[in-house]
């Protein structure tokens, strides 16, 4: 409760008094976190990994420390996003990806008309030959969205310069890792009967692998689902659509035993009632922390908090609708 305190205080501020407008896409990454990277043994132009989370509305910065491993940098507050908990399936629908996914150098756009952004490259191999539609998907900033993440005009700058620098250092592309809840048996067993539940399964597979091994998980397609860290007798798997090849090795025992576990767990707390229902949303979420502000200061002071041009808050009512907080 201090570090939402603090944080309600941080964003009181506008956005404006730290930002530069016309050198927005060159700003250094802030003295503060280059500190913090060196504190955890990382260097700017180190490789990173990117985790975002719906039902917390938070995005995750990892980075490559010294010792080989990914370790956490960042938590970053979601201002917005939109649809409800589950994949993008067709252009129009609002939803927010869920998936895995690789960014590259040129999907950096430092012209958005919400400040900065990166395309997250959806829709990936999988989701284009199930037929999936959609466009333009992004992280950027303001607190606006129809199927992007939104971060704030603050946030995302320095999450841009971060991705920049780490680009710039050698990385080709960057993994984004987007899903539905962090993958808990409480979670599980809560979205249990949620027609997206076998996709999430299949999700949590690549999620254990960086969650034990703090390393990323190389993805392949086939069998119209991911699958990680497989070698295959023949080679890579070209069609997503058509069966996976015989695989010549089966993922690390750990990997495998922390998916099996959870997902156990997530059976016993059905089985023994002591679970909560779903949440429902009527548009997305907004992370606590903004939604107190929007409920205390309305929609328009937010605005100007969240982004140099004021861009609306989008759906303001269902964000407020929504009562879901980390305390519920």
């Amino acid at each position: 409760m201090v570090g939402i305190c603090v944080l309600v205080l941080v964003l009181s501020a506008c956005v404006s008094t730290v930002l530069d407008v016309d050198g927005k896409a060159t700003q250094p990454i802030p003295a503060a976190l280059v500190s913090e990277m060196s504190r955890k043994s990382m260097s700017p132009s180190a490789p990173i990994l990117i985790r975002i989370f719906k039902q917390e509305s938070e995005l995750e910065i990892w980075k490559r420390d010294r010792t080989g491993q990914f370790a956490l940098l960042k938590t970053y507050p979601m201002c917005r996003w939109s649809g409800k908990l589950g994949p993008k399936t067709r252009n129009g629908d609002r939803q927010a990806p869920e998936g895995f996914y690789h960014v590259n150098a040129g999907m950096l756009n430092p012209n958005s008309q919400y400040y900065l952004s990166f395309n997250l490259g959806y829709p990936n191999r999988l989701e284009a030959a199930l037929g999936y539609s959609g466009e333009a998907l992004m992280v950027h900033g303001a607190c606006s969205s129809s199927g992007c993440y939104a971060l704030t005009d603050e946030g995302v700058s320095e999450i841009y310069a971060v991705a920049r620098e780490a680009l710039r250092g050698g990385q080709s592309a960057f993994q984004v890792q987007a899903f539905p809840f962090r993958m808990t048996p409480q979670n599980l067993a809560k979205n249990r009967n949620d027609p997206n539940f076998s996709f999430w399964a299949d999700l949590k597979r690549g999620y254990d692998i960086f969650e034990v091994g703090r390393r990323q998980p190389k993805v392949f397609y086939c069998g119209r689902r991911y699958v990680f860290d497989a070698e295959f007798e023949e080679g890579e798997p070209r069609d997503p659509l058509a069966a996976c090849p015989p695989v010549a090795n089966s993922p690390e025992m750990a990997f495998a035993e922390r998916t099996q576990a959870d997902l156990a767990a997530a059976e016993r707390l059905l089985i023994s009632g002591s679970t909560v229902s779903a949440h429902a949303y009527s548009d997305g979420g907004m992370h606590p922390t903004f939604r107190k502000l929007l409920e205390r200061n309305g929609d328009k002071a937010l605005a100007k908090r969240t982004s140099l041009t004021s861009v609306p808050i989008s759906r303001p009512e269902a964000a407020l609708a929504d009562p879901h907080s980390p305390q519920e």
